[in-house]
């Protein structure tokens, strides 16, 4: 399993919401969480051996988001 950390400009639940069906319907995402309230609106990730940090970015750049890597 991969623990998976970002820095994202997703700062509220309404936009929580928008990526929401992405990473629920996505196979290889065991477990995800963004705290709106950290000052990098922190995305925790736990996904299978078959995901890595670059999948995800391109995933939440197709909703129009920014993410990092921390």
């Amino acid at each position: 399993m991969n623990l998976l950390i970002f820095r994202t400009d997703i700062k509220t639940k309404k936009k929580v919401k928008i990526i929401k069906p992405l990473f629920n319907n996505h196979s290889s995402i065991i477990k995800w969480s963004i705290d709106i309230e950290d000052i990098d609106n922190v995305l925790k990730i736990e996904a299978t051996k078959n995901l890595n940090e670059n999948d995800i970015i391109n995933l939440i750049r197709t909703k129009g988001f920014y993410c990092k890597p921390l």
